[in-house]
């Protein structure tokens, strides 16, 4: 050999053997064990998830609900003691909140709401 392979040769042959630093350790083993385990918890999260809608469809039951329109001055609570007075408030709240897809708490008069019969 001579010329430019040569010099690439001998250049080669002396550089030392790649040696991983404690902080080379770590990016090229802990950061790869780290998203191996994000992931892992994420699909036991997606396999052990309790919400299920139901075995059958003759398992599946309709919210009987009625349409109330908000009068000025009412608020969710007023329409959760009046609709359903038997029941805690919060828990008619929360119904009426799911139906309606409300993101906030309050209501604005003139609109109109699901709400739950039972």
């Amino acid at each position: 050999m001579s010329g430019p392979d040569h010099r690439l040769a001998d250049r080669q042959a002396s550089l030392p053997p790649l040696r991983l630093t404690r902080r080379g350790k770590v990016v090229l083993i802990g950061i790869p064990l780290v998203l191996l385990a994000a992931l892992l918890l994420s699909l036991a999260g997606f396999f052990n998830s309790p919400a299920k809608a139901s075995d059958s469809v003759s398992d599946l039951s309709v919210t009987p609900t009625v349409t109330v329109t908000v009068q000025p001055g009412e608020s969710l609570w007023a329409i959760a003691g009046s609709i359903a007075p038997e029941r805690d408030a919060r828990d008619v709240v929360a119904d009426i909140v799911q139906l309606n897809n409300l993101t906030a708490g309050s209501v604005l008069p003139g609109q109109q709401l699901y709400v739950p019969t039972r």
